[in-house]
C-alpha cells in the first residue's frame, strides 16, 4: 500500500508538471496582468490558439488559472494561492544554481539596467512625498485591467514619440510584467541615454498587486 506521504509526494510531482514548460510559465506572467482571453493570449505569446488552448488545460487543471466563458470567448485569470509566489521562488533558485540564468541575466538585463531596482516599500514612500513620477511601460489593455495608483502609461513602442509627457526635473520609476519583462528595462535604458533620471521597479504589477497594495483599474479588456 501506498504511504499517505508518497501519495501527496506524487500529486506534488504533478503540480509540478503542470508548470514543466517555458510556454506556461510565459502564459502565467501575461494571465497574471489580468483576465485575457485565448486569443489575445495567443497574439501575446506568438503561439497558435490551439497550442495556447492546451497549455493553459495544462495549468488549469493544476489550479493556476481558472477561465470562464464569455460569448464565444474563453477567458483565464490566476489561480487562487500563493501562485506568484511560487513563480518568485523558482526564480530565486534558478539565479542561484542555475549558471545559464545568471548568465543571461547578468549579460542581458544588466546591460539595460546596472543600477539597483526600487523595493515596493521605497516606492511607495517616494509617492507618498510625491516625489516621484510612475511609469507604466505595458501595452494600453494591459494597463486598463490594473495599474500602479496615479501611474502614466506609455507603451515601450509609443516612447519615442511621447517622451514629451516625461518630466526631466524628477525621478522617474518605470514599471511592466515582473521581474524579467523586459519593457521596463529597455524603457529605463532608452531614457537614461536621454538623460531622464530613472530606475526600475524590482518586480511588476502582478506582485504589486498580489502583496494587497493599491490598484486602479480602468476599462476591461480582454
Amino acid at each position: 500500500m501506498t504511504s499517505p506521504k508518497k501519495q501527496i509526494f506524487e500529486q506534488f510531482a504533478e503540480l509540478a508538471k503542470a508548470l514543466g514548460h517555458a510556454h506556461r510559465l510565459d502564459l502565467l506572467e501575461h494571465v497574471s496582468q489580468g483576465e485575457r482571453s485565448v486569443e489575445r493570449l495567443a497574439q501575446l505569446t506568438g503561439l497558435s490558439v490551439a497550442n495556447v488552448s492546451q497549455h493553459l488545460q495544462h495549468l488549469r487543471r493544476g489550479g493556476f488559472v481558472q477561465s470562464r466563458r464569455d460569448g464565444k470567448h474563453v477567458l483565464y485569470r490566476l489561480g487562487d494561492g500563493p501562485i506568484l509566489e511560487l513563480l518568485s521562488a523558482l526564480r530565486c533558485v534558478a539565479e542561484r544554481n542555475s549558471a545559464e540564468v545568471r548568465g543571461i541575466v547578468g549579460d542581458y538585463f544588466g546591460r539595460l539596467d546596472q543600477l539597483e531596482a526600487v523595493s515596493r516599500e521605497e516606492l511607495l514612500e517616494r509617492l507618498q512625498d510625491g516625489s516621484v513620477t510612475l511609469l507604466d511601460v505595458r501595452p494600453e489593455d494591459e494597463f486598463a485591467l490594473g495599474h500602479l495608483p496615479g501611474a502614466l502609461n506609455v507603451p515601450l513602442a509609443e516612447l519615442e514619440r511621447r517622451l514629451a509627457e516625461l518630466p526631466k526635473d524628477r525621478e522617474i520609476v518605470a514599471y511592466c510584467r515582473g521581474p524579467y519583462c523586459v519593457l521596463s528595462f529597455e524603457a529605463v535604458a532608452a531614457l537614461r541615454a536621454r538623460g531622464y533620471v530613472v530606475h526600475r521597479l524590482e518586480d511588476g504589477y502582478p506582485e504589486w498587486k498580489a502583496a494587497g497594495l493599491p490598484v486602479e483599474r480602468a476599462t476591461a479588456a480582454a
